[in-house]
């Protein structure tokens, strides 16, 4: 069930204290890149007592550098409720990137050991999921929860791509988490397409056909 909340121009718990708790906050990360999973969080953060340095640190995770991103989540694993969801390139083939990314953020909040009575979710689309929704559009710079959950996305995400750079080297996926970089885009062109490729991807089918030819 979709309901409305009001938050600040800035990370606090303004929308998780107008919802009923436990509240979970919900984010993704690789939705837009041609290669790896798309990988989501959802985190229950703990309103009454939380430690200064995550409520002074916490937010959008494209803000952050990577050495705060780890930080951060070293700092939240002790103290959060936190789940991650997977959706990998084959299923992001087979039903569409937006559905994997509803898939990956359901998995996400399964992977609580709460279930949450509210979920806010970054963005405006809301997965199919039991708890009552909120959607909010830039929800990561908005709501600690979320800030939280984008931190813990990004840098989950960007470990799995390490290791998938080891897997297949070349595309530089260590530092390109798999985007559309010239790097990339250069490797394709000499290295071809790869298994953790999303083949439904309209530069990978490019990359595909001129490779065979």
């Amino acid at each position: 069930m979709k309901t409305k909340c009001r938050g600040q121009a800035m990370p606090d718990f303004t929308f998780e204290h107008t919802c009923t708790p436990p509240v979970a906050g919900v984010d993704e990360a690789g939705r837009g890149p041609w290669a790896g999973p798309v990988v989501a969080a959802a985190v229950i953060l703990p309103m009454g007592v939380l430690d200064p340095y995550l409520l002074t640190g916490l937010d959008d995770s494209k803000k952050l550098k990577k050495g705060i991103r780890e930080d951060l989540l070293a700092a939240l694993e002790p103290v959060a409720d936190i789940g991650v969801g997977v959706a990998s390139p084959t299923e992001i083939d087979d039903i569409n990137i937006l559905q994997a990314t509803m898939l990956a953020m359901q998995r996400a909040v399964d992977g609580l050991s709460e279930t949450p009575v509210s979920v806010l979710v970054d963005g405006n689309r809301a997965p199919s999921i039991a708890s009552e929704v909120t959607t909010i559009v830039k929800g990561d710079s908005l709501s600690l929860s979320i800030a939280a959950a984008s931190i813990v996305a990004k840098v989950t995400r960007d470990r799995m791509m390490a290791v998938l750079a080891e897997q297949y080297p070349g595309y530089g996926w260590e530092r390109n988490a798999g985007y559309g970089t010239k790097e990339h885009k250069e490797a394709l062109a000499r290295l071809g397409v790869t298994p953790a490729h999303r083949q439904s991807f309209a530069p990978i089918r490019a990359a595909a056909t001129r490779y065979s030819e």
